[in-house]
Order: structure tokens, then C-alpha cells, then sequence
């Protein structure tokens, strides 16, 4: 397993870097690949001094006219697969959840920070949260959609692919339910049922909307160290999207604030295959 070096932060911060719908570089020697598939975001604002302190060393909200966010993301992850082998279909594809911050460190790059990922399988949370340090939870999780009145439970099992690792724009009417209950570690029983109605599709997406879904890269830390691991995918194919209904509590057990209000954002995605890279050395430099 490649072990993600640290940065260290330049003298002297520089801006950050511009917001793009496509992504900076192209990942030809990826570390991982995977696809984020049937992918729903929900985004509340908020004040940039309540997650300060929740983000790693080096790093500070990424903010958009003064203001950061705070995001749940509910999708299905497909064929997680290590350098150029070929995804995994059943232990390398299970529905996830996460609670995610938008952060940008001193070299001006732009990411999230996730404060927890709910998913169903369990050996994958067991690497992400010993190999990565990633806050990953063990939960039990279903997706079902509903098209035109047929209704069909993605669940835990495999879903046919109907492209090269990501499905069809879907049509008009398709409803979509996403739920999460937390198994392991706690807080147990920490739980989420969100339901969209997927809308028209985005041709020109906002300013915000770029903001909060063209994120090129993660901030974490290995071992209390501050490191980044960028990533690359295609433009991302946006459709507007109505919240039907949402219950959780997974965004005040990451530590944040209890949403108050709707999502200012709701958005919905087929989805798009993506590749990380290795992490960067102290100078941006990925290693080789």
C-alpha cells in the first residue's frame, strides 16, 4: 500500500486555485479507481468559524462570498479497483453516505474534508479507517428508485452497468431513496433517509453549483499529518432535484451543527467514473 507523504506549507499562502468544471490534470497512473453512481447532494451554508476547527492542519474553509458549506452525499460507489487492475464488483461496490466540509490549504488547492462515510460493506471501512485513516463507518444501507411506477432496491447488491462503468441519463419520474443506520463504531444506531425527485437537466450550472461538486482533490491527515490526494472524472452530468423527504442525524454526529432549514442546494447525478492519484510531496509535486 503507497503511504501518503505530508505537505508542508510554502512561506507564503498563495490564492486559491480557479473553480473548473473539468478537472486540472489528467490521472494517467492512478492510485484508485472507482464510480460514484445515482449520487444525490445536499449542501446547508454555513459560517466558516464553526468548521474551522474541524479541518485538517493546513488548511481553512474554502469559502464561496463569504460563505463554506456543509454537505451530505448519498450515492452508490462501483467497482472500487487499486492502480490499473479492474474494479472489484461486489466488495468494491455498496451504497455510502458521507458528511463533507470544503477546505483549500496554502498551495491554493481546493478539496473536501469528510468528517464521516457511512457504507454497507464492511471490509472496505476496515481498510479506509486503518490503511487511510479515513472516518469510514459501518452501516447498514439501501438506494431504491422508483421510474414510471417500477420500482427496483439497489441495496447492497450489484446493479447491471448499462455503460462503461456509468448507467444512463435517467428519464423524468424517477424517485430515489437513500437510507443509512449506523452499525459500527458509534455513535450506533446515527442514521439518514433522504428521497429526491430527479428534475430537468443542468446545461449551465450556477457559480455555487460548481463550487460544491467540482472538488479536484481530498484533504486528510495520515498519522496526524496533513496530505492530499487529488482526483480526476469527467464533467459532472447535473440534474436538478426536489427533496421529498430527509431525516437524519449523520451531520450532527460528525461533530457540526444540526442543519436548520432546508438544503440551499439539491442536486442529483448519475454519476461519472473517477481516478485518484498518488499524494502530493510538501512542493505539490505528486510522488512518483
Amino acid at each position: 500500500m503507497v503511504s501518503p507523504e505530508p505537505f508542508r506549507a510554502p512561506a507564503a499562502p498563495v490564492p486559491p486555485a480557479p473553480i473548473t468544471a473539468d478537472a486540472p490534470g489528467a490521472i494517467p497512473r492512478p492510485l484508485l479507481t472507482q464510480s460514484w453512481l445515482d449520487l444525490t447532494f445536499l449542501h446547508w451554508a454555513a459560517d466558516p468559524a464553526d468548521v474551522a476547527g474541524l479541518l485538517p492542519p493546513g488548511t481553512v474553509p474554502d469559502t464561496l462570498d463569504g460563505v463554506t458549506y456543509v454537505g451530505l452525499v448519498a450515492f452508490r460507489m462501483h467497482k472500487v479497483g487499486w492502480l490499473r487492475l479492474p474494479g472489484v464488483p461486489y466488495l468494491g461496490s455498496f451504497p455510502e453516505t458521507n458528511v463533507r466540509l470544503y477546505s483549500v490549504d496554502a498551495h491554493g488547492r481546493r478539496g473536501v474534508v469528510f468528517r464521516s462515510l457511512d457504507a454497507s460493506r464492511l471490509l472496505p471501512v476496515v481498510v479506509g479507517r486503518i490503511g487511510f485513516r479515513m472516518p469510514y463507518l459501518w452501516s447498514r444501507m439501501t438506494i431504491d428508485t422508483t421510474a414510471y411506477g417500477v420500482r427496483g432496491a439497489v441495496g447492497d447488491g450489484p446493479r447491471p452497468d448499462t455503460g462503461p462503468g456509468v448507467p444512463d441519463t435517467p428519464p423524468g419520474g424517477v424517485r430515489v431513496t437513500y437510507t443509512s443506520r449506523r452499525r459500527w463504531p458509534g455513535p450506533r444506531g446515527a442514521y439518514s433517509r433522504i428521497t429526491v425527485r430527479v428534475g430537468e437537466r443542468v446545461d449551465e450550472p450556477t457559480g455555487l453549483e460548481h463550487f460544491l461538486t467540482a472538488r479536484w482533490g481530498m484533504h486528510g491527515a495520515f498519522f496526524g499529518r496533513p496530505m492530499f490526494l487529488p482526483n480526476a472524472h469527467p464533467r459532472w452530468p447535473l440534474h436538478r432535484a426536489e427533496l421529498v423527504e430527509c431525516e437524519e442525524d449523520l451531520v450532527a454526529a460528525a461533530g457540526l451543527p444540526a442543519p436548520v432549514g432546508p438544503p440551499v442546494s439539491v442536486l442529483y447525478s448519475p454519476g461519472v467514473p473517477a481516478r485518484f492519484g498518488r499524494p502530493a510531496r510538501p512542493a505539490g509535486i505528486p510522488t512518483p
